[in-house]
């Protein structure tokens, strides 16, 4: 019986963490120079410059794995020539908790009491047996479904190919997204950043939500028009937006949305690095293993989709 070599793995770029050159020697791999490797494991998810140069010294790599979900930093560097998967899934169950509390903290008035420097006025709506609309049908969504179910909410589900999802009420097309805003107490946005869904949430938008409704935005910040969505909350066209992520991002120190009462923002910690290391650890662990196998990698980038 023959045994196949381990896989040549370059980690990249350096200084690497260590924790991720672990995840490659468990999962079977072994640690070699961009110039003699299989494949890449990218560990910068903001240097496209630098994976562009890796790329070009490493041009027999077959494989490249990127670190996060979100690859819009790198689409120009996605090509035919090699099998690209990202961390699409990886970290959609902290992400999905962290959208479900700023819901419940948005609907329940929690900002505008933390806000408060004394006694006020009881405020806020239950998310129990509320409407809920989330753009995006991916891992995020998938888990904040599951989160959902204890609160018998109607889920509407807007995502680029309709079919059955457990625990969904409703699913419809992407280009039918304006149709799930009217009604939802709660519009959870969780879906790739795209040509297509960039800009997605504008004043328009914003005025088909109900009254009350909350915003909640765990995926980028370039689906919201800013500007748009802060003229919004000063004239109370919705109850409030809780943000994770914002455009521009890092959001300046001094920026309106900072002090508007029906907003929260939370500097993109849906998933901290605590809890990225043992989940991008094990999805590099798993695909370095498959990779060795010959078998269908996890997390695979659509190159004609762009996620």
């Amino acid at each position: 019986m023959t045994t196949q070599p381990a896989p040549k793995i370059a980690l990249a770029p350096e200084p690497a963490p260590e924790w991720l050159a672990e995840a490659i020697v468990e999962g079977g791999g072994q640690l070699s120079p961009l110039a003699e490797c299989d494949a890449i494991v990218w560990a910068d998810p903001r240097d496209p410059a630098g994976l562009a140069a890796a790329l070009a010294a490493a041009p027999q790599a077959r494989w490249v794995q990127l670190p996060f979900a979100g690859i819009e930093n790198f689409v120009d560097q996605l090509d035919d020539a090699r099998l690209w998967t990202c961390g699409k899934g990886v970290y959609a169950e902290p992400v999905a908790e962290m959208a479900l509390a700023l819901g419940v903290a948005g609907l329940r008035g929690v900002p505008q009491y933390a806000r408060a420097d004394g006694w006020s006025e009881p405020q806020g709506r239950n998310l129990l047996g509320g409407r809920v609309t989330i753009l995006g049908g991916g891992g995020i969504a998938e888990s904040l479904i599951r989160l959902l179910q204890p609160f018998g909410c109607h889920i509407t589900v807007v995502r680029s190919t309709v079919q059955h999802m457990d625990g969904v009420d409703v699913v419809l097309e992407a280009d039918r997204y304006a149709d799930a805003l009217p009604g939802a107490d709660l519009v959870v946005l969780a879906l790739p950043l795209t040509p297509e869904t960039t800009g997605i949430i504008g004043r328009g938008e914003l005025e088909m939500m109900e009254g009350h409704a909350w915003l909640v935005n765990v995926a980028r910040g370039g689906h919201v028009v800013t500007d748009e969505l802060v003229e919004a909350l000063r004239d109370g066209v919705i109850g409030g937006a809780a943000l994770d992520v914002t455009d521009p991002e890092p959001l300046p120190t001094g920026h309106p949305l900072w002090s508007l009462p029906n907003c929260v923002i939370t500097p993109h910690v849906g998933n901290t690095p605590e809890m990225a290391r043992p989940l991008l650890g094990e999805r590099v662990r798993t695909n370095v293993r498959r990779f060795a196998a010959g078998e269908e990698l996890i997390g695979p980038i659509d190159l004609q989709a762009g996620y």
